[in-house]
């Protein structure tokens, strides 16, 4: 099984060139159906909130910024309810700098930016490549006997690596291989 991710950014021909004869999927926010379901913006609804037992959110991405925490401004539960895939983002130049995430919707504790991926980002993506989306993680499957081509507009892999932001069609592509990643000792 071969998986690669590349930048939606890259012209098509850029993509097919790199990578001749493979089958290539967009799984953005801007994708088009069923692969849009893929995206962290897409609306499955009843994802847990790790850490926040009893609470559930309509997307990953609506997790992820209800629980950042700023200088300005705290969580933001209205976030988990978002279901249009945009108005999700939370910026600096409105709230001020990040300070963490918040572990859960009521924590006392402020994650750093790599444990909240890892306790926060991971947990809840991978929650929903296995509970909502388990008919397209088989159909890549299959198409990847050949080779498939994921695009995302990043395409850092690695959650210990915050210089960059993580991109979900490179935890897909490790989830489609076994090769999720397991957090530090």
């Amino acid at each position: 099984m071969t998986v690669h991710v590349a930048s939606r950014r890259r012209k098509p021909e850029s993509v097919r060139a790199a990578f001749p004869g493979a089958t290539v999927v967009d799984v953005t926010s801007r994708a088009a159906e069923p692969w849009v379901r893929l995206s962290p913006f897409y609306p499955h609804g009843g994802i847990p909130v790790p850490l926040t037992p009893g609470i559930v959110a309509a997307s990953v991405e609506g997790v992820w910024q209800a629980l950042k925490v700023f200088e300005q401004s705290d969580v933001d539960p209205g976030k988990l309810s978002v279901t249009s895939m945009t108005g999700l983002k939370r910026t600096v130049r409105r709230h001020g700098q990040v300070l963490g995430h918040r572990a859960g919707i009521h924590g006392a504790t402020l994650l750093d930016y790599r444990t909240a991926r890892w306790q926060i980002y991971l947990p809840t993506y991978r929650w929903v490549l296995e509970h909502r989306v388990p008919d397209l993680v088989d159909r890549l499957r299959e198409m990847a006997s050949g080779t498939v081509v994921l695009l995302d507009y990043t395409t850092n892999g690695d959650p210990a690596d915050t210089s960059s932001p993580l991109s979900h069609a490179a935890l897909l592509a490790r989830f489609l291989t076994d090769h999720w990643p397991t957090p530090p000792a």
